[in-house]
Order: structure tokens, then C-alpha cells, then sequence
């Protein structure tokens, strides 16, 4: 792509790793950069997560091995700003956050490379598993990774657009197996590292410490509330609707004839509304928050989104796209579809860009 001096994000996983171990197998100059947020602060468990010590320790280890310079970049104030502060507020208001999509629109992308600039970089890497090309007349774009139990496209689409022509992403074209089998072969001491499956900055494994901490003690997201049918009948009372999220099923009660599931959180009144699967289903989405690489799709257009991760993609058509706000009609109904979390829109491999579902 035209750059020959590559900054690296290494948390101290298998997948950065290799990503900058591959990049200099590929003759470039590369330097890795680890992040240094405010995650393993004050908690005994600090050292397990992404970016605690230990992951800070595990990438100088690779660097060390690999020959290659390595900085730990202090980005605390950015990262609360951009990622912690934006996760209670949208707790706050009764919606379901992805902290991902966040820090890699963001911290992980925006503001390491800038920073990168000052080591001489003009480009950047991470441990995706998505792939990036250019088209016949040069426009930079991101695909999905060749590995589909482990594309991570979902999570990109909030990245600048003017970010597209610097990135790299040597793991969108393998799998897992083949990427930790690489890292034995170079005997990294990562290879055997297993995958990190908690909020980086929420290390207690509960996200209502995190809103215990940072919002006020009577703030109405913490406080009881009306748990309330979707037929209108009050039916509970719960502690709290920060702890609740849409298609869950823990935490409700019981005395119902069917399993129950949350239907939504209604912040103005403090309730949770609660019914049957079948009031989970949506057939339409509205999105703000948008970001597009090379332009938004067209109304009517036919298109496939993707409504959480891990979750397939379906056939969607765009109804409309006005005032900042997009509207899919999705070809199958879908269950459990959340507010605050992303919707990802795909033309074929190719992600084109996205944004948060605001309702349904």
C-alpha cells in the first residue's frame, strides 16, 4: 500500500503478534505500539485483561524476539473519553453498547496512528481478521476475513474513511489454527495465549460496577423500577435498568406459562418491558450515528446487514436515508435486535460502512 514503516497495535495477544511478524517476514520496517488505557487500574485482576500489564509484558517479549522497536502509548484520556465515558452514557439511557466499535473508530486506529506519525509511521496494523484491497481504480476498501468464524469486519465500520489506504491486516486471508500454529513455528510466547473474552475495562467480569462507580449513587438508571407485559400489566419490580438488555431472559421472575424475554428498556419511566419470544422479532431498524467509506447506499438498494456479532448477516433493503438516520427493512425478521448496538452494511464481501441502532 505504499508504506514501508508500519506501526503495530500489540495488546500481547497470538494475533498481533504474528501480524507484526508477518508484516517483517514481508520486508517492512515495523514498529509496534502497545496501549496503555486506564483498564488495569485499581482492580487485583488488572494483569488478565487486553491491555493490562501482562499484555503490555507479553508484547515487549515479541518485540524483543522479533527485533523490532516497541512503545507503550498513554492513551487514557483518550480512551475514557472516547469509549468508557461513551459507555455509561449509553447504559445511562437505556441502550446496549459496543465498546469495540468505539475504541477501534477511535483510539485503536485514529489516534495511534496520529501518534504514530511521530515515529516516523505512515501506516498501521492490528491482528483483525478482515481483509483490505483496492479496487481497479484505486479505492481502498476493508472485506470481510476469509475465515467467517472469525471476521471481525463487524467491528470496523466506524473507522475514518481517510484511515482505509494506510491499514493492514495480514490475518484477513487465515484462520485461527494457522495464525497459532505461525507463532509456535517462531516460538513466540504468545502461541499458546488463550483469546480474551471480557470488557478490557471492566476486569470484575459486571459492567454494573463500572456504572456503580461512574454515575451519580441515585442516578435512575440504578434505581427500581416497573417490570411491565407487553400487555400492559405491571408484573415485577426490578433494581435497576442498566442491568438489563434487550432479549434477555435472566432476572425477570418467574410465573410466567412461556419463557419471557426483555422487549426493551424505557429509560423516561424506569421500566422493562418483558414478553414472549415472538415480541422479540423486528422486520425494520433505524440507525444513526452513520459512517460511510465511499458513500451511504442508495434508497431501495439492496444490501446485507449484520446486527450483532457473531450473528449472520441478512438481506436487508434500505427504505430510507435522511437526517442522519438510515431505515433497512430486513428481508427475515430478526430477534432481539438492540439498541446501541452496530448495524454493519455489507454490499457482497465488502463492508461499506454502518452505524448504531437507534429503534426499531
Amino acid at each position: 500500500m505504499g508504506t514501508n514503516r508500519i506501526l503495530v497495535a500489540m495488546s500481547g495477544g497470538v494475533d498481533s503478534s504474528v501480524t507484526a511478524a508477518l508484516l517483517k517476514e514481508a520486508g517492512h520496517e515495523v514498529v509496534g505500539v502497545t496501549m496503555k488505557t486506564f483498564c488495569y487500574q485499581e482492580t487485583p485482576s488488572h494483569g488478565r485483561t487486553c491491555c493490562g500489564l501482562d499484555g503490555i509484558l507479553d508484547a515487549r517479549r515479541v518485540a524483543d524476539a522479533l527485533g523490532m522497536p516497541h512503545y507503550v502509548f498513554d492513551v487514557e484520556e483518550e480512551f475514557t473519553r472516547d469509549v468508557i465515558d461513551d459507555f455509561v452514557t449509553e447504559y445511562a439511557r437505556g441502550r446496549t453498547p459496543n465498546p469495540c466499535v468505539r475504541c477501534n473508530a477511535n483510539t485503536k486506529f485514529g489516534d495511534l496512528l496520529r501518534r504514530g506519525r511521530a515515529l516516523g509511521c505512515d501506516g498501521i496494523a492490528t491482528g483483525h481478521y478482515v481483509r483490505s484491497d483496492r479496487t481497479a481504480d484505486g479505492r481502498a476498501r476493508l472485506l470481510r476475513g476469509l475465515d467467517r468464524d472469525k471476521d471481525q469486519s463487524y467491528f470496523l465500520w466506524g473507522l475514518p474513511s481517510e484511515l482505509l489506504p494506510l491499514l493492514h491486516f495480514p490475518l484477513g486471508s487465515l484462520t485461527k489454527p494457522q495464525v497459532r500454529e505461525r507463532a509456535r513455528e517462531l516460538e513466540l510466547v504468545t502461541a499458546e495465549k488463550p483469546e480474551s473474552q471480557e470488557i478490557c475495562f471492566v476486569p470484575t467480569g459486571d459492567y454494573r460496577d463500572l456504572l456503580r462507580k461512574r454515575l451519580e449513587p441515585r442516578h435512575p438508571a440504578l434505581e427500581p423500577g416497573p417490570i411491565r407485559h407487553v400487555d400492559g400489566q405491571v408484573v415485577g419490580e426490578h433494581t435497576g435498568y442498566a442491568g438489563f438488555t434487550v432479549g434477555q431472559r435472566k432476572g425477570l421472575g418467574g410465573g410466567f406459562a412461556e419463557p419471557h424475554f426483555v422487549i426493551s428498556v424505557e429509560p423516561e419511566t424506569r421500566t422493562v418491558v418483558v414478553g414472549p419470544r415472538e415480541a422479540l422479532e423486528a422486520r425494520r431498524v433505524r440507525v444513526d450515528d452513520l459512517n460511510w467509506f465511499h458513500g451511504p447506499p442508495e434508497p431501495g438498494e439492496e444490501v446485507a446487514v449484520q446486527l450483532r456479532h457473531r450473528a449472520p448477516e441478512v438481506a436487508a433493503r434500505v427504505v430510507e436515508l435522511s437526517g442522519g438516520e438510515l431505515e433497512v427493512e430486513l428481508a427475515v425478521p430478526q430477534s432481539a435486535v438492540t439498541p446501541g448496538q452496530s448495524c454493519a452494511v455489507f454490499r457482497g464481501e465488502e463492508l461499506v460502512g454502518g452505524g448504531r441502532i437507534r429503534r426499531l
